[in-house]
């Protein structure tokens, strides 16, 4: 039973911080990338459907990305939903293709980006510390019903406490990285 809760718990744990990394692709460090714009819902024929599922989106340099829909009609639609979205961005529709210029960072606003990225680091904590209560409660209720001796259950909520911190120094870890990137000119 017990190694079943922690075995059980790892995996989300892991999808936890990997959900927090892609969200870090979507912000903007001084270079233009993909991942900022690829997740932006665009109105597809009344179907709100991601910008990569629609368009081909590349960077030919790093302050340029340039969008090509496949279907020359939803042009619109995408410029409506970037503009829409919060990534700063102004969209220069060009017949075919949308292009989007990404300008160099100012100092406040990189200072913005890294508290959204603290923000998201302190949420992926919440939810590890949140997956440890899950999994604590489990061996205290096996506890309660006699599947598991104390001995066994103190050895089990370190065990949980060492694969939190683990994974807590892996959210810091990767948020610092992403910090500095986001602080680099």
């Amino acid at each position: 039973m017990t190694h079943e809760a922690l075995a059980a718990i790892e995996p989300r744990m892991e999808r936890a911080v990997d959900a927090m990394e892609r969200d870090f692709a979507g912000i903007r460090t001084g270079r233009a990338s993909a991942a900022l714009v690829e997740r932006i819902s665009v109105d597809y024929y009344g179907t709100a459907t991601p910008l990569n599922q629609i368009a081909g989106i590349s960077t030919p340099d790093a302050h340029l990305i340039v969008i090509q829909p496949w279907d020359r009609s939803v042009l619109s639609a995408i410029e409506k939903a970037i503009t829409k979205s919060d990534i700063g961005l102004v969209p220069n529709v060009d017949g075919t293709v949308v292009r989007l210029n990404v300008p160099p960072l100012t100092e406040e606003r990189r200072r913005d980006m890294v508290k959204q990225v603290r923000r998201r680091m302190e949420e992926a904590r919440v939810e590890i510390r949140n997956l440890r209560r899950d999994a604590a409660d489990q061996l205290k209720k096996a506890l309660r019903d006699g599947d598991l001796s104390e001995d066994e259950e103190r050895r089990e909520l370190d065990s949980l406490q060492r694969l939190t911190d683990r994974y807590v120094d892996a959210i810091d870890s990767r948020g610092e990285r992403k910090e500095a990137d986001v602080m680099e000119v």
